[in-house]
């Protein structure tokens, strides 16, 4: 059974036009804060509040910055401004004990001397290496005969 896989996740749904409903909801939120400058305050200075309230609220509803709404690079903008860019570790003196341990007494290990491999010996060991353990050395097959 195959199923349909949705597209365009992130493109928001239009209500009216081209507008849509988070957008709607700013203008509408303009518009009070509008109506109730209308009423709060006389014609001239309602024209002063009501211009600058309706470039904002255009501004937040309509304008990208990036592909992103404003109001997301706004909200970026105050996290930027309240984190400090540069972290400094400042590394606090602790004070720090010396434990003195008891030395304990070193044995002496005996370590077995090896004869120096000659160079004939090396070629054969190279030569079962490369051969996978096939080649058996020559060795080895005087220790079988002699053992036969």
């Amino acid at each position: 059974m195959q199923f349909v896989v949705p597209q365009f996740i992130d493109v928001e749904s239009k209500i009216i036009g081209p507008i849509t409903p988070r957008q709607f909801i700013i203008l509408i939120v303009t518009a009070g804060f509008i109506f109730i400058t209308y009423k709060l305050a006389d014609f001239t200075l309602f024209l002063i509040e009501g211009i600058i309230i309706l470039v904002l609220g255009l501004t937040i509803a309509f304008v990208k910055v990036n592909g992103q709404p404003i109001y997301y690079f706004i909200l970026n903008l105050l996290n930027l401004v309240k984190r400090p860019l540069l972290r400094v570790w400042r590394r606090e003196k602790e004070i720090v004990k010396e434990l003195k341990i008891k030395e304990k007494k070193e044995e002496k290990q005996v370590i077995p001397v090896r004869k120096p491999l000659s160079t004939s010996h090396l070629s054969q060991l190279a030569l079962m290496v490369d051969t996978g353990g096939r080649y058996e050395g020559e060795a080895k097959s005087e220790e079988l005969e002699k053992n036969n």
